[in-house]
């Protein structure tokens, strides 16, 4: 669709092809774009050998720059690594120092991506904020929006995008929304953009290898955590690992445990410094408490579905109580679910809409009653 006067948009660019295509279909449909890079990490010399791992990083930035060139449009780039270092970075490592296992990047696009992109908008006189994320707005018949999964499911990203509210998605484009992954990279070859065949970021962007556990240890040294036991659930002490830190819930690999049977981390217990191993089976909860849930709009008596990681498939829940002013979320799950993890993000769904969400503080068996 032609914008018949010009809109201004500010479009959030990461380097990679998602938010390139972007800022391509915006500018092809007559608004007035910005691209925008934020700079939030800086990456040591192991980490640049990681190519295409990362994200805003200076060779990202570089290439969200070339693009701009490329499609005739202004570019900015803002310095915001204190501000990532304490909302993001800095929770990701406390949470793991407690036994948790966090979502840093359902925290970048809360205090990041959307909360400093819209001031910067603003700022920049524009009408909107768009990203390259795989989600969908629709305004109903009053005008109120709602976010919706994307078309391409396997794509989705709208649970890391839960923490919006109304009034952000009333000024936010997903342009990308409406088509698969294939699509958006043949939309870059047509257009002329470096990124078209640029390798996606799969992992942690201030972790490219994936080793939360030494990046911990070289970054913050002092929140790493003692060794201590692997035990059963009967207390059974089993060997000794590395430190609470380096685990999360529902982890095989890397557990150096020898007992005759495949075993899992079933539970982290912070306080005496305990990994709880078990058998798959046992890893089934039927219960989970998230604290700091908020709705983007309340429950409409549908089916409610959740996703408690993000590359899972909804779960059939009801919610079994919510607190409003405490933000204390219980639910129980139709069918019981596998290593619900305290420190993920729990997202709520009606259908396709993302209706709200939290955080895991707690999963248990039905059986078990949490306080």
């Amino acid at each position: 669709m032609i914008q018949s006067e010009k809109i201004r948009v500010v479009v959030a660019m990461s380097g990679g092809v998602d938010s390139s295509v972007a800022a391509a279909l915006l500018k092809e449909q007559g608004y007035d774009v910005i691209g925008v890079s934020l700079k939030l990490w800086d990456y040591d010399e192991e980490e640049r050998v990681i190519q295409g791992k990362t994200c805003c990083s200076l060779d990202d930035i570089a290439d969200a720059k070339s693009v701009c060139d490329t499609l005739g449009i202004p570019f900015y780039a803002f310095n915001h690594k204190k501000e990532f270092r304490k909302q993001v970075i800095d929770v990701f490592v406390d949470e793991y120092a407690h036994g948790r296992t966090p979502n840093p990047c359902v925290l970048c696009n809360q205090h990041l991506k959307f909360d400093v992109l819209l001031d910067e908008a603003k700022r920049l006189g524009a009408r909107y904020l768009a990203t390259g994320h795989f989600a969908r707005i629709v305004h109903d018949a009053a005008g109120i929006p709602a976010l919706l999964k994307a078309r391409d499911t396997a794509k989705d990203q709208s649970y890391v995008l839960f923490s919006l509210t109304q009034n952000n998605l009333d000024r936010i484009l997903f342009p990308l929304g409406d088509f698969t992954k294939e699509a958006v990279r043949g939309m870059a070859k047509r257009f002329g953009l470096i990124t078209h065949d640029k390798t996606e970021s799969m992992d942690i962007c201030f972790i490219p290898n994936n080793d939360h556990a030494s990046f911990i240890a070289k970054h913050y040294p002092q929140a790493k955590r003692k060794p201590g036991n692997f035990i059963t659930e009967t207390g059974a002490v089993l060997g000794e690992h590395k430190g609470i830190h380096a685990y999360t819930v529902g982890q095989r690999r890397g557990l150096s445990v020898s007992a005759g049977e495949r075993l899992y981390v079933k539970e982290i217990r912070a306080n005496t410094d305990e990994v709880v191993l078990s058998r798959g089976e046992d890893l089934l909860f039927d219960t989970a408490v998230a604290r700091d849930f908020r709705f983007i709009r309340s429950p409409s008596g549908q089916p409610l579905g959740a996703k408690t990681r993000y590359q899972r498939d909804d779960i059939p829940v009801q919610i079994r109580q919510y607190d409003e002013l405490s933000g204390r979320m219980e639910i129980c799950f139709e069918n019981p679910a596998r290593a619900v993890t305290p420190g993920q993000a729990l997202v709520l769904y009606e259908g396709d809409e993302v209706i709200g969400g939290g955080w895991i503080a707690a999963a248990k068996p039905v059986t078990q009653v949490i306080l």
